[in-house]
């Protein structure tokens, strides 16, 4: 078990820069149906057919139409949003970033993975309900915690209901340079306009750095409780916010001590894997941890951790240069 990054209590060494990965995914296919209308004199309602074998849900659009005729006019309402539903295989290609009102927000497509074989997601969609871990059932996306915890626990495809945002993501993060810049030009007052931005995205930043490290200090006391699952919510809420490459690390690596505690090794290895993605650089701690133990078992462990090890790597380069030039012979 991780206790905390460079910023916390316990220090854990420091992290190189990411590494990527390509992952082979499954092909995904869907169609879509015609729309039809219902009786109903204020609702179209657009009906879109996905998935593997032709069983997929409906999903549902609704666009306030106009009321019956000499009505009067109604005011404008709130921006209404497309949702739609799918099931992807694994692996599913996706990353989530938790939005500042608590939801699940897409923040990353894998190119070529299942989901982006679909056709149907983009950066800034929000996840409204998944699978449950297994079967059939369908659970709400109440919160981010809870809900990377199914995500990353389930077993078969998964089923996502969405809500379409086109790249809107005014729930998540702070606004970008370039943003600030575009605000500055727009505003016809150069510096209070650009000044209050720049302010709310330091103190929001703030705010949510302070947030991760609470969340993390009762994420660890959980797991000394022995209550892994609670424990899990917290440290998934962590990787969800942003995190810094430390703070990722460390999270990940609890994520997985948390999985490896449940007997959840596939979930568990995945987490590993994030964790040395983001850094996680003791390799002494992986290969004795305890609460590793479960994941150890695992025939995938040692090659995933030797992917990344580089002591290792050089031993068998070394190796391999010896032996090419003769020198391992007696």
């Amino acid at each position: 078990m991780a206790t905390a990054p460079n910023t916390y209590p316990s220090l854990c060494s420091s992290p190189p820069l990411p590494r990527t990965l390509n992952n082979p995914q499954t092909k995904q296919s869907f169609s879509l149906t015609t729309p039809h209308f219902k009786n109903h004199p204020q609702t179209l309602r657009t009906s879109i057919r996905l998935g593997n074998s032709g069983s997929g849900k409906q999903s549902v659009w609704i666009v306030k139409a106009s009321a019956e005729k000499g009505a009067e006019e109604s005011p404008p309402e709130e921006e209404k949003y497309e949702e739609y539903e799918v099931e992807i295989e694994q692996p599913f290609g996706l990353k989530f970033a938790k939005g500042r009102d608590g939801g699940t927000y897409i923040d990353a497509i894998a190119p070529g993975g299942s989901a982006d074989k679909t056709n149907m997601f983009t950066v800034g969609d929000r996840v409204l309900a998944t699978s449950a871990m297994f079967g059939t059932e369908i659970w709400p996306a109440a919160e981010y915690g809870r809900t990377m915890y199914t995500i990353r626990q389930r077993i078969g495809p998964l089923y996502m209901r969405m809500q379409k945002r086109y790249g809107k993501r005014e729930d998540m993060g702070e606004l970008t340079e370039k943003e600030i810049i575009r605000a500055e030009r727009n505003s016809g007052v150069v510096s209070s306009k650009v000044r209050e931005i720049q302010m709310q995205n330091y103190m929001r930043k703030k705010e949510q750095k302070e947030t991760r490290a609470r969340e993390l200090r009762e994420g660890l006391q959980l797991y000394k409780s022995g209550k892994y699952d609670d424990a899990l919510e917290k440290f998934e809420s962590v990787l969800g916010s942003k995190p810094e490459l430390d703070e990722a690390s460390v999270a990940s690596y609890n994520v997985a001590c948390c999985y490896s505690k449940l007997d959840q090794i596939q979930a568990g290895l995945s987490a590993l894997k994030d964790a040395l993605q983001a850094g996680f650089e003791d390799f002494k701690r992986i290969r004795t941890d305890p609460d590793l133990e479960n994941l150890r078992k695992s025939e995938e462990f040692d090659p995933l951790i030797k992917q990344y090890d580089e002591s290792f790597i050089n031993e068998n380069a070394l190796n391999a240069i010896k032996s090419l030039f003769g020198f391992n012979k007696k």
